[in-house]
């Protein structure tokens, strides 16, 4: 069975976020997806207010009942660090944007320390807004670009 892990805040679920979702289940085909969840501790140590853990899980297995197949199997897991599982847990892959590839590096040196086989690491680019920056819920927040990249006026 194919297992495979990606982690987030999914502050507002943008098509960024969808992106990496929809990548770690087409990986996991009939497997099992976590996805770690920042808790509100982690989530709190950003430069803006963020919504609660309870809000962003509900959001997102909203959207995940959407996404994934009757079949598929997945599991929401709270993030109290930047590892979750990853430093106990085999998975086969492990889905990162540009911008959280540094940490799937220092967990697979983590595993490696740990006698642990590495994970291969996905890296999905971001997906660039109407402007051709990348799509972020930093820009989202500040009303720069909705959540599907288009320019807000």
């Amino acid at each position: 069975m194919t297992r495979v892990v990606v982690g987030g805040t999914f502050e507002c679920l943008h098509k960024g976020h969808r992106a990496l979702l929809k990548k770690a289940f087409e990986l996991a085909g009939n497997g099992e997806v976590d996805i770690g969840l920042t808790s509100d501790e982690m989530a709190n140590k950003r430069d803006r207010m963020v919504p609660d853990y309870s809000v962003r899980r509900s959001r997102l297995l909203e959207y995940l009942g959407q996404i994934a197949g009757e079949d598929m199997d997945y599991n929401v897991i709270e993030l109290n660090d930047p590892y979750g599982k990853t430093l106990d847990e085999d998975y086969d892959y492990i889905v990162v944007s540009p911008e959280t590839y540094p940490v799937a590096i220092r967990i697979n040196n983590i595993r490696k320390e740990k006698n642990m086989s590495p994970l291969e690491i996905v890296k999905v680019q971001f997906v660039m807004a109407d402007d051709e920056k990348p799509i972020s819920s930093t820009r989202v927040v500040h009303g720069e670009i909705d959540i599907n990249g288009h320019l807000v006026h």
